[in-house]
């Protein structure tokens, strides 16, 4: 005897070797011996043989029409699968006819519904109107989704995807069809989706991929309007004396100049003068909703994204050759020591008569010159010598210590794809003029705001920790009593919302903020996480075109300092790759390694150790 079965959710022939109560002992058409349960059969019969009577009804299901199947049943009326095929064969069903029926109703679940073993409901005229709907649906997907496929692999980028491909690129919902097939596409041409990008045309290199990626991670698309400053600027005063910045030659968010004037009877009147976009729009503007988004300026090689539009930059900046808005802090100095006598902050419009830069300045501003006081060939050398003698006394103050060696930057320049770098000994007179006047700014406006028990925000260190709140704690690392960013409002957020708060002070009117901090808090916190991703993502950036540069100069061999855990320093970059094969070697040991070919899109180069330099 042979037995029609379910097993495991499939239809099954099996040949009964014995049967003893509730279960049967059989074996499959293909000789496969086991064990079922008497509830699980369907049907018994004598002939044909079990292999023979599946593969007959297997064929024959294939030659039922369902749709004459449903409707030859009575709706919502449960039958056995034995009485459906009678009534579709208009006859008593053989063998194989109840087991092709079977096969068929198992098949096609969105005609009928299984209730129990072997029984079947006929779906509802309405719900198989709404399943055959959907199944057309898939279909026309299921083809959709083949046609841009095909057109992915073949290097053309679909039309739905013109403006949503960054989606699917970089935050890829997996439910959607468009995912679905990139994916696909990727996958059948052997192409990370990003590289598929590229051979689309959507994106043009990996440089392009990695700028995108974060632009669509970080920036949205909001508009900012054209800027109406909320007041008459030409109503502010002006400056008596000129000023100058002191940049580098790629700056274009001027935030910063200095001018200085002879008081007769041995001072000196020190003017600081910092960009006044404050007053160019208020809190809860649609350009402070742009700025806030942004946070700060993403600085990278070659160029940025700015915290402001250009156009707002364009009109604060504190170019050369125009009366400019400032917030200015004057300081009256002893020329003798350079001790200050009196300080005074006034909002007010300064002439800029000079925009110098880093490299016009560092081959002459060098200590030796300026200690005898004989530095000439550049302007305003006698303005520079006395703010850097001002600067030195503001250290000694604060307790700074030089570090021993100075720290070295590496400055990127790019230009049409090539890249140069440079490195820079960062503490060089320049640069001490710019950061300790700087550094007296902002601890001297966050000690007027605390005065005034004016809410704002400040960079704390204590104990090694340094973190950005609303609490006027000490700066240890820097040595003063507290530190309210200030001084670049063109470039951070964080400057902006403590120069709205000075301003509003010396106007005399309410801060924006109160004096419990308001919603000062979140900005320090939106602040810090966005700096620092700014800060990866600058670092990544670098990386970038360190790898360029060294493809660039055909750097195959070249030094390496060691760092920790086999990471190395390659020379004349920041860049540190692990040096595979000199895991043992200790930090500052020089070694010679060998470089592979750089890949621009995971931003890793291979490097092999091949001895000691």
């Amino acid at each position: 005897m042979n037995v029609f079965h379910e097993e495991d959710g499939a239809l099954k022939a099996s040949l009964v070797l014995q049967e003893q109560g509730g279960a049967l002992h059989v074996e499959s058409p293909h000789g496969k011996r086991g064990k079922i349960k008497a509830a699980q059969v369907l049907m018994r019969f004598e002939r044909p043989a079990a292999g023979e009577l599946l593969s007959a009804a297997e064929e024959l299901a294939q030659r039922i029409d369902v749709d004459f199947l449903w409707e030859c049943c009575t709706p919502d009326v449960e039958l056995g699968f034995e009485q459906l095929a009678q009534d579709y064969f208009g006859h008593a069903p053989s063998p194989i006819e109840a087991a092709a029926t079977a096969l068929a109703l198992h098949a096609a679940p969105m005609y009928f519904y299984k209730r129990g073993k072997g029984r079947y409901r006929p779906a509802t005229a309405d719900n198989l109107r709404a399943a055959k709907a959907g199944l057309e649906r898939k279909k026309r997907e299921e083809e959709q989704r083949a046609a841009w496929v095909a057109e992915l692999v073949a290097g053309r980028l679909p039309e739905a995807f013109a403006t949503r491909w960054r989606d699917f690129l970089f935050k890829p919902d997996r439910n959607l069809a468009e995912v679905k097939a990139l994916e696909a596409a990727a996958a059948q041409s052997k192409l990370s989706a990003a590289r598929l990008m590229v051979n689309c045309g959507a994106l043009a290199s990996p440089l392009d991929f990695h700028r995108a990626r974060f632009v669509h991670a970080w920036f949205g698309a909001a508009g900012t309007g054209p800027v109406t400053p909320p007041f008459d600027i030409a109503s502010l005063p002006q400056a008596v004396a000129p000023a100058f910045s002191i940049d580098d030659a790629t700056t274009t968010e001027i935030d910063d100049a200095f001018s200085v004037v002879d008081l007769g009877d041995g001072l000196a009147r020190i003017g600081i003068h910092i960009a006044l976009p404050a007053v160019g729009f208020t809190p809860g503007s649609p350009m402070d909703e742009f700025a806030r988004g942004r946070m700060s300026t993403v600085y990278m090689p070659g160029d940025k994204f700015t915290m402001l539009p250009d156009a707002l930059i364009e009109q604060f900046t504190l170019a050369a050759g125009r009366w400019c808005p400032a917030l200015s802090l004057y300081l009256t100095v002893r020329r003798e020591d350079c001790s200050i006598v009196a300080e005074e902050t006034r909002a007010e419009r300064v002439f800029i008569s000079d925009n110098l830069r880093h490299g016009d300045l560092e081959h002459v501003l060098v200590e030796e010159h300026l200690r005898a006081g004989t530095v000439s060939g550049i302007r305003h050398a006698a303005e520079l010598t006395l703010l850097w003698h001002f600067a030195n006394a503001l250290a000694a103050r604060r307790g700074h210590i030089e570090r021993t060696p100075a720290p070295l930057d590496y400055n990127f320049y790019v230009d049409a794809g090539r890249v140069s770098i440079v490195p820079r000994v960062r503490g060089n007179p320049v640069d001490r003029i710019v950061s300790e006047l700087m550094i007296h700014t902002n601890q001297g406006w966050g000690g007027y705001l605390r005065s005034q028990g004016v809410s704002a925000i400040y960079r704390s260190q204590v104990n090694g920790r340094t973190a950005l709140g609303v609490e006027a704690a000490p700066h240890q690392g820097l040595g003063v009593a507290q530190y309210a960013w200030s001084s670049s409002p063109l470039r951070r957020y964080v400057d902006l919302v403590n120069q709205w708060q000075l301003l509003a002070c010396l106007q005399g009117s309410a801060p924006h903020w109160p004096a419990d901090g308001g919603g000062l808090p979140g900005i320090a916190r939106d602040f810090e996480t966005a700096y620092d991703t700014y800060n990866e993502f600058q670092r990544s950036m670098e990386r970038y075109w360190a790898l360029v540069w060294l493809s660039q100069e055909g750097i195959r061999e070249t030094e390496v300092t060691m760092l920790r855990e086999g990471m190395g320093r390659i020379a004349g970059t920041p860049l540190v790759l692990r040096v595979h094969g000199a895991s043992e070697l200790a930090p500052g040991t020089l070694a010679r390694a060998d470089l592979g070919a750089p890949d621009l899109w995971e931003l890793t180069m291979p490097c092999h150790y091949r001895g000691l330099a």
